[in-house]
């Protein structure tokens, strides 16, 4: 699919269920067009890693996923060899009476790609979808590896020699700012923040995912939402606890929200005891009776 404007980009994202507003279009517009990374940060929930999954569907392309961690290295990511082929391989030129060259031990055939080198190695013509998912969780050795492969779409193997992307894939990063990324990395990339969105810009997103939610549902389960991210939680939830939260009260035939189904289904909003027990009773109870006023429901 050619993306020839913003306001194209904006409606495309919708056909694909995504609601993004003029900045974050813009942005991945922008991406596209200079074959930048595009570096997303937000709160957990708010739909970062959703773009890149909808992006690779729009350009009909594959999406290619790193999920980050402590202590990923280059084995996880990168590339590592097949030793036990190599082992065998070294078996049998024994049985043979051969002896093996080390340079034939390392060559394509025992070399297992992991992402990074799968997007740079993508050899068709349709370039894929890069998501490099929650950065901040890796280590700073591992951003700096990634300095090269942001800058020159290029991996150095020392066996082999550097490959190079013929086709540099469409790059996303995403950070929960868990820690702060380097600068170094950041300059590479477009930068955009993902915010909790507005009462009607969540309120069109579950609609639009959850069609068939009845209104006066979706109306209170966005306003209950909006308002108990105001709350001191250890943790707010995000878009996708809205998503989740409504699927499940369709799931329970509710057509609106009362206090004891708040109470009962708090587990897929919330994810800590101690948040749970303080959104639990009199909280809920405030919580919705204000959400009735303001969506006059």
């Amino acid at each position: 699919m050619q993306i020839e404007s913003i306001d194209q980009l904006q409606q495309a994202l919708r056909e694909h269920f995504y609601i993004a507003d003029r900045g974050l279009a813009t942005a991945v517009f922008l991406t596209l067009k200079l074959q930048r990374p595009l570096f997303l940060e937000g709160e957990p929930g708010v739909g970062k890693t959703e773009i890149a999954k909808v992006i690779a569907s729009l350009l009909n392309t594959n999406l290619i996923r790193l999920q980050c961690y402590e202590g990923l290295d280059i084995n996880q990511a990168v590339y590592e060899w097949n030793y036990t082929r190599q082992l065998l391989h070294i078996r049998l030129l024994e049985a043979r009476g051969e002896r093996p060259a080390e340079a034939e031990l390392f060559g394509e055939e025992f070399l297992l790609e992991r992402p990074l080198l799968r997007a740079i190695r993508q050899t068709n013509t349709q370039t894929p979808v890069l998501l490099i998912d929650e950065i901040d969780r890796s280590d700073e050795e591992f951003e700096a590896f990634l300095l090269e492969v942001l800058s020159d779409f290029q991996i150095t193997i020392p066996e082999i020699g550097t490959i190079k992307a013929k086709h540099p894939p469409v790059v996303v990063l995403t950070s929960n700012r868990t820690r702060e990324v380097h600068d170094a990395l950041k300059r590479r990339c477009l930068y955009y923040w993902i915010d909790y969105p507005s009462f009607e810009k969540e309120y069109e997103i579950v609609r639009t995912k959850i069609p068939h939610a009845p209104e006066q549902l979706a109306r209170q389960v966005t306003g209950f939402i909006q308002e108990l991210r105001q709350v001191d939680l250890y943790k707010i939830p995000g878009v996708a606890e809205t998503l989740d939260w409504t699927a499940a009260l369709v799931a329970l035939d509710q057509h609106a929200l009362e206090v004891n189904i708040i109470e009962d289904t708090l587990g897929v909003i919330l994810k800590y005891q101690d948040d749970i027990a303080k959104v639990n009773g009199q909280v809920a109870r405030h919580i919705l009776e204000r959400v009735k006023v303001n969506t006059g429901t």
